[in-house]
């Protein structure tokens, strides 16, 4: 096994913390048999109960098969370097052992509190999903991540602006699409689709990017086989 080395999650420090503990570790372990990067994460306890609050998948882009059994939903800023590692390292896994197999849909809500940018960037991947739909809002996704500058001294930096954004969905669709976008992030459709992601954040108490949830619970498990027996957990547990 290679070696290991440590980073830690992004935490949005103006929330009123309840664990003295991280919120979010994410270990990267080397490369292994085949050349697999598997990202090992956790997040902290918190004495927030969250038992009766309830996640409405209605309206929320998502991979999958539309009977799988199981919701599997990742709060994220567009902004997060460790998102950005997730999404590009962690995510293919989930993908082939959860989407792919049918076990479970994976949702992405919005948790944009790094920037101003993040906000930005929340209402155009929103606009994008409800004007042109699922699927370019997930190539999109993808590549926005992708284009997330390395140098993390950017991340504080007004970097993903209009322009930058009607560019990258330029990449990934055709121009008659992206004018359909074009100065629409405002629209009081995509203000209440972001809204609404960011009231599950407090009533499910996130405090950092990324953080998952499977089914409603927040997991804390440390690898894709702590999520995978999670999933299969929840699948029972619906039946």
């Amino acid at each position: 096994m290679g070696k290991q080395k440590k980073k830690n999650g992004h935490v949005n420090s103006s929330k009123k913390k309840t664990s003295s503990s991280p919120v979010w570790l994410f270990w990267t372990i080397g490369i292994v048999t085949l050349g697999l990067i598997i990202f090992l994460f956790s997040g902290a306890l918190d004495d927030k109960d969250t038992s009766n609050t309830s996640i409405s998948y209605e309206n929320q882009p998502y991979l999958g098969n539309d009977d799988a059994p199981v919701n599997i939903v990742e709060f994220g800023d567009y902004k997060c370097p460790v998102c950005k590692s997730f999404n590009e390292s962690f995510f293919p896994l989930i993908d082939q052992e959860l989407i792919q197999t049918g076990k479970a849909k994976f949702y992405f809500l919005n948790y944009p509190f790094i920037h101003v940018d993040s906000k930005r960037s929340a209402l155009f991947g929103e606009t994008v999903y409800k004007e042109l739909g699922n699927d370019t809002f997930w190539k999109f996704h993808k590549l926005l991540y992708e284009k997330q500058p390395e140098d993390q001294s950017l991340e504080h930096k007004d970097i993903f602006t209009e322009k930058f954004l009607v560019k990258t969905l330029g990449e990934v669709t055709t121009q008659a699409n992206v004018k359909k976008v074009s100065g629409k992030i405002e629209d009081s459709e995509s203000k209440k689709a972001v809204e609404t992601d960011e009231a599950l954040v407090g009533d499910l108490g996130v405090t950092g990017t990324p953080t998952l949830f499977v089914n409603g619970k927040k997991f804390e498990g440390s690898s894709i086989e702590d999520l995978k027996k999670m999933v299969d957990d929840a699948a029972k547990e619906s039946k």
